[in-house]
């Protein structure tokens, strides 16, 4: 199972000429880029930790795109994501995130459906990490 998060989460893994593009146009708009890793890619865990500094005053996609090469290679069993903030007033904010690297086996989630009183029905999700078993002996 593939973690899909961000811009191009149903798309082929980019390669690095492809990141290197997507790079250029977040420069190109003045955005400020920088790229953060987890081992925990819950989708409510929206605060992955920074590799480095924001590049805000970085205008070379090939500086980062380093940064990017040496959070991989710091961190090769992590997910890595690049993010493009724009700071302009009235947006300030994240307007583009999308994975630039994985880890070898993704664990995934499994949908925990519990039912409750009054025909309510909550739903959770839970790491496939936390139970050990490997893939394919998990149902």
């Amino acid at each position: 199972m593939k973690i899909t998060q961000g811009t191009f989460s149903f798309l082929p893994e980019l390669t690095d000429k492809q990141i290197t593009s997507q790079v250029e146009y977040c420069l190109s708009k003045g955005w400020a880029v920088s790229v953060e890793y987890t081992d925990d890619p819950h989708p409510r865990n929206t605060y992955w930790e920074m590799f480095g500094m924001p590049m805000f005053d970085l205008k070379d996609p090939a500086g980062i795109l380093m940064e990017i090469n040496n959070c991989r290679k710091t961190f090769p069993n992590h997910y890595v994501r690049v993010m493009a903030f724009d700071s302009t007033h009235g947006t300030e904010s994240v307007v583009m995130s999308f994975i630039v690297n994985r880890p070898k086996d993704e664990p995934g989630f499994r949908l925990i459906r519990t039912e409750e009183p009054g025909r309510t029905i909550r739903y959770s999700i839970e790491s496939y990490a936390t139970q050990a078993k490997p893939e394919g002996s998990r149902y």
